[in-house]
């Protein structure tokens, strides 16, 4: 998952009391558990990264152990892309009964963020348990999800299970690095009947734990933000700098800097954010639980309400699109002045608005002539927020109050990204949904001694393992 979302950052704050921790939803003695840890283990223990990994020795290893549980060769496939050998990707399908019904999509990522050894306490690339803890590289983003989907599919072979409609497996190769290769866009445009569905599962939806790991809230996501680069640029003639211009490159992309921080994106609010504060506003004290009811409501609350809620970063996020400047080079040498400044600005773009908008919206707060706003990279799709109907939230709250009692379903926007970008872009209704319930630091996703409880991991696969029969046994 490139970004955390904003519940996971929101949420830890609340002080409203937690929820108690219903019962583990899994036996440890279930006597498919030690299968699944053996699979979990040898995906955590396959480096994958970019660099230097391997996803199409992943993907093998997967579809060795689908085929030992009785599938056909004919429907497990390890698609490898032309001139990308270590970049392949697992698919898998679980045929059903009803043909005339559209399949439901597991979609998970097997590539995981670099991990420096040196840097570590423990070999990242080596599960290690400790405290109540899985730790290495991707044991939770996103080899714990990745790892259950293959083990749903696993168990319902060997259980008989005949799902209504058919289970397609995609386990995927670049979201972590997207701008490089992304195995999912890759699958949409050329291998689409591997994810071609009528609805798919993935990650983005994840529960919140306090600090005393007790449950606040479980997500469901819909939508997300649509990730682009822009890139200011200054050109001067320059000169010697013991003859200062006025016309002086780099304080005219500070000052165009300036003024775009002072102009924030208009606050929209769609029905999932909507849906997303009013919930958030049950777990939280007064008096934010006031400001947060107010966002939930039909109208647009007044100016100082939206301020106070605006100073929650992760909230901010949720209510508006946000531009900030992530980089910066100008000058070419200490003692001239500057010919060329550039900045780059980092946009996370709500998924009803456009690139394009978000350009001119950028010219319009810097009012500059001379800045030049352009792309940094080809435009991300445009990925419009599918529908939180009763069909997609019955299930999920059906099962996750089983497993977590009393603990709130929460829908959430992203804002940061997912492979979701592409699925829905290309018409496949996608939902974040995995039932992983998180610390309020993240779990080190992204960073240093990346973890996982080992409670929260099989509370998931088993909170999944229900759910996607639910979703397969409907039309």
């Amino acid at each position: 998952m490139r970004r955390h979302l904003a519940i996971l950052i929101a949420a830890s704050a609340l002080t409203a009391p937690a929820a108690s921790h219903a019962q583990t939803a899994e036996k440890p003695t279930d006597p498919s558990r030690a299968r699944f840890l053996a699979l979990y283990k040898e995906m955590v223990e396959t480096d994958t990264t970019y660099s230097v990994g391997s996803c199409t020795l992943a993907a093998e290893q997967v579809a060795a152990r689908l085929k030992a549980a009785g599938f056909p060769d004919a429907d497990v496939h390890v698609l490898v892309p032309d001139g990308k050998p270590r970049f392949g990707a697992l698919a898998a399908i679980l045929h059903g009964t009803d043909k005339t019904a559209p399949p439901l999509l597991l979609l998970a990522h097997i590539d995981v963020v670099e991990a420096k050894r040196s840097d570590w306490k423990r070999d990242p690339f080596k599960l290690i348990e400790e405290d109540g803890y899985y730790y290495g590289r991707g044991t939770n983003d996103d080899k714990a999800m990745a790892a259950s989907f293959a083990d749903i599919l696993i168990r319902y072979r060997q259980e008989g299970f005949q799902p209504r409609r058919d289970i397609k497996l995609a386990l995927t190769c670049g979201e972590e690095t997207s701008d490089q290769f992304d195995g999912a866009q890759y699958l949409t445009e050329h291998d689409r009947w591997a994810v071609q569905a009528g609805m798919a599962l993935n990650e983005g939806g994840a529960g919140l734990l306090d600090d005393q790991g007790r449950p606040l809230a479980n997500a469901i996501q819909a939508g997300e933000k649509i990730y682009q680069d822009y890139r200011l640029v200054v050109t001067n003639p320059g000169g010697h700098s013991s003859r200062p211009r006025k016309d002086n490159a780099v304080y005219q992309l500070a000052h165009a800097l300036v003024r775009l921080e002072a102009s924030p994106f208009p606050v929209r609010l769609s029905p999932v954010t909507r849906a997303y504060f009013t919930a958030m506003a049950s777990l939280t004290p007064d008096p934010l639980a006031a400001d947060l009811r107010a966002m939930g409501g039909p109208n647009l609350p007044p100016a100082d309400v939206l301020a106070r809620v605006a100073q929650d970063p992760a909230w901010n996020s949720t209510m508006r699109t946000t531009c900030v400047a992530t980089q910066v080079n100008a000058g070419h040498a200490p003692n001239a002045l500057a010919q060329h400044a550039e900045a780059n600005v980092n946009c996370r773009i709500l998924p009803d608005e456009t690139v394009e908008q978000t350009r001119l919206a950028l010219e319009q707060a810097i009012d500059d002539k001379d800045v030049v706003v352009s792309l940094a990279a080809q435009p991300s799709p445009q990925s419009p927020a599918p529908p939180l109907t009763d069909a997609v939230l019955g299930p999920a709250r059906q099962v996750s109050n089983q497993i977590w009692p009393s603990v709130p379903l929460i829908p959430t926007m992203a804002t940061g990204g997912t492979d979701g970008a592409f699925t829905n872009a290309a018409g496949i209704p996608t939902y974040g949904l995995g039932g992983i319930f998180r610390d309020p630091d993240g779990d080190g996703i992204h960073g240093l001694n990346e973890r996982i409880r080992i409670r929260s991991l099989y509370d998931s696969r088993e909170f999944l393992y229900r759910v996607v029969r639910l979703y397969a046994s409907t039309g």
